[in-house]
């Protein structure tokens, strides 16, 4: 295993960490711990939850991630060699989905304070490493949207009030450091500013969307990552599993997600399908899968500090965590660029 300094922490975590979302879900406790032991056999040592999970969110099997998470915890005395994170939910009113939690989740104090009681409780231990702001309060760019239309007006809670209330969370030891999710450009340069002007907590992270289909993130926030020492924990590093290649062709295999749950169409339209059938060609040229090709891709971006893998079944996981041990060529990476150009960012 790999591993990089979490921003301007002391704390090393893997490059390859622990997506968790399926727990709860499409995985049993059984089949989570499972995937825990033999995460840490392999050197991952970052674990990323949230208080939402698992997905998709439902009010009868919120928060049952971080549960499972605690019940490994507890029966494992591993707390001290886990990096653990988790997120505060965001605005539900632009989310309607998550209405479930705390009536309507808001960021502001009250909220904040709520969650992470509520958080340290499932997850069985009294601190977390890290403590992240899953989307945005204000309406913006998250979640697959293109296009930004403001909105005068409707900000809501102020990224300052936000900052604030983690802040007083570390000043108290409930959490070691902070970061966002979801976030745009403006969004990380409002915490960062922050943080200068009024001495508050500073992020040393950000957790957004990043694959061979969804490179968004290159424009503006991989300067920032770099510049201000908080780097990418890339989620979705697999395009919700289009990058294994099981949906070539249309197919949606039993048990797949795609399969599962009609909401997780964000990487599914015919350029999405073209360009991943242009990158299966160069892994089959390559010798490798497409899976391991398309995690090693994300894996070595200077502005990546953790590719945040997903995994339901163990065979997955093995494959997706041993994609650490692949180096991509510059040949290579000539040939996944000039797909891009052909096909930039089909997928938001």
């Amino acid at each position: 295993m790999q591993y990089k300094k979490l921003g301007n922490t002391g704390i090393d975590v893997s490059v390859i960490g622990l997506g968790t979302m399926t727990w709860g879900e499409q995985n049993n406790l059984d089949e989570a711990c499972e995937q825990m032991d033999y995460a840490v056999t392999q050197g991952v040592n970052l674990f990323d939850a949230a208080e939402m999970y698992p997905v998709p969110p439902r009010a009868e099997t919120s928060g049952e991630t971080e549960r499972c998470i605690g019940e490994w915890l507890s029966q494992t005395g591993k707390r001290a060699d886990i990096v653990l994170a988790s997120k505060v939910v965001g605005r539900a009113d632009l989310a309607p989905d998550w209405k479930h939690i705390r009536g309507g989740s808001r960021l502001n104090r009250d909220h904040i304070r709520r969650a992470i009681e509520s958080s340290l409780g499932r997850l069985q231990t009294d601190y977390l490493d890290l403590y992240q702001v899953h989307w945005p309060e204000r309406a913006t760019n998250f979640f697959g949207k293109r296009g930004y239309v403001h909105k005068s007006g409707a900000d809501g809670i102020a990224i300052e009030e936000t900052l604030e209330a983690l802040s007083e969370l570390v000043d108290e030891g409930l959490v070691k450091h902070v970061g966002i999710s979801n976030e745009t450009p403006w969004g990380m340069m409002e915490y960062l500013r922050l943080a200068s002007v009024r001495g508050l907590a500073k992020i040393v992270s950000i957790q957004n969307v990043y694959n061979l289909l969804s490179r968004q993130f290159e424009t503006g926030l991989a300067e920032m990552a770099i510049r201000e020492n908080a780097g990418l924990l890339a989620y979705s590093p697999m395009a919700g599993g289009v990058l294994s290649g099981k949906y070539i062709g249309g197919k949606k295999p039993a048990g797949s997600r795609m399969a599962l749950f009609e909401r997780f169409t964000r990487h599914e339209n015919p350029q999405a399908a073209s360009a991943t059938e242009a990158y299966k060609a160069i892994a089959d040229k390559q010798g490798t899968s497409l899976a391991q090709m398309s995690l090693a891709f994300v894996c070595q971006q200077p502005f990546v500090t953790s590719c945040l893998i997903g995994a339901t079944t163990m065979p997955q996981l093995r494959e997706n965590i041993a994609a650490i041990d692949l180096s991509l060529s510059k040949d290579v990476l000539m040939e996944i660029e000039a797909v891009h150009n052909q096909y930039p960012d089909p997928a938001p």
